[in-house]
């Protein structure tokens, strides 16, 4: 509560992007990469990656400061317990989330510019990006999504549909866990051609090709492919305006057989905005990284959806973060 906040509280809220920025600038740089299992200096390190040894050592020291890294006789090493969180290849990895949140954190720099101006900063467009940012974003994605995808997905219970459709379905995840889910369903993946790429790798990997069919397209521009009974929305929403949201729906809706089922996975505001809290903090996320993204209550989503000529809309959950569901009919 606010009356029982203190001066050094607000300091210290104001000094919590120092760790945040050593551990970003180290992804950036590739320093845990360099380290892989090994305990190495800062002059090693230095000459590994081409880096200033004075700038490095600083910010190799902070880390330790801040349990990141292990330091012992000049050498350091990351700790035994952070080694799958840290590491490239690992299947528990968060390295590519850590990176996109860099990403994030640049933009958030300009904060204030975005709030005088009402526009996101000139160099993020439309959010653009080229392949290794994208290639990065989508693994930081699927590093989201792996946690959360089955449960979310077992919620819907889906054996009870035949054929789904997962709009920028991204590398896969949540096609994949509808596919686990329900030995009888086949789903269609749509996403933009280097991403459906990842996605047919992950497929095969999982042994589920087979169940799957690969449409490239651009949400945006293009039509969605038809006869689903399901069509899944993740993580999408968020990103667009509510005037985009609205086009978005009516082409769910197109690609839906009469009676089929949209659900949305996204953050869900309450009326006031500012809960879940997560929410009300991705939404300045959106500010700056997008040209009219938010985040939305479910009165907002629910009137867009009917806009779009939905029905029978109803909250599933509530979620705390990226976990929201609505459900919406094609009468």
């Amino acid at each position: 509560m606010a009356d029982q906040w203190t001066g050094e509280a607000v300091l210290k809220l104001a000094r919590s992007y120092q760790d945040s920025q050593a551990l970003l600038a180290s992804s950036e740089l590739g320093i845990f990469e360099a380290l892989g299992p090994a305990a190495k200096t800062a002059e090693d390190l230095s000459g590994d990656l081409g880096l200033d040894k004075r700038g490095i050592e600083v910010i190799l020291n902070a880390l330790v400061s801040a349990g990141l890294l292990a330091k012992e006789g000049g050498a350091f090493s990351i700790p035994g317990s952070l080694v799958p969180f840290l590491s490239e290849t690992d299947p528990l990895t968060v390295l590519p989330m850590v990176r996109h949140q860099a990403t994030c954190a640049h933009r958030w720099d300009r904060l204030a510019e975005v709030a005088r101006s009402g526009q996101p900063p000139s160099f993020i467009g439309e959010m653009v990006r080229d392949e290794v940012q994208q290639r990065a974003f989508i693994q930081a994605m699927h590093v989201i999504g792996r946690q959360m995808a089955d449960r979310i997905v077992g919620i819907l219970a889906p054996t009870r549909f035949r054929r789904a459709l997962d709009v920028g379905g991204a590398s896969g995840t949540y096609t994949i866990a509808l596919l686990r889910a329900a030995p009888g369903m086949r789903v269609t993946l749509f996403d933009l051609p280097p991403v459906v790429e990842m996605a047919r790798d992950r497929l095969t990997e999982e042994g589920l090709i087979d169940r799957a069919d690969l449409a490239c397209g651009d949400f945006y521009k293009d039509a969605l492919p038809g006869g689903h009974d399901l069509v899944l929305l993740s993580a999408i929403i968020h990103q667009n305006s509510p005037q985009q949201n609205r086009a978005l729906y009516a082409k769910c809706r197109e690609a839906l057989d009469p009676g089929g089922t949209l659900v949305i996975r996204d953050i869900v505001m309450d009326d006031s905005h500012t809960r879940p809290p997560g929410g009300a903090q991705f939404a300045i996320n959106m500010l700056v990284g997008t040209e009219g993204g938010g985040t939305y209550s479910l009165a907002e989503i629910k009137a867009d959806l009917e806009a779009a000529g939905f029905g029978g809309i109803e909250l599933l959950q509530q979620g705390t973060w990226m976990d929201g569901l609505v459900m919406a009919r094609r009468p």
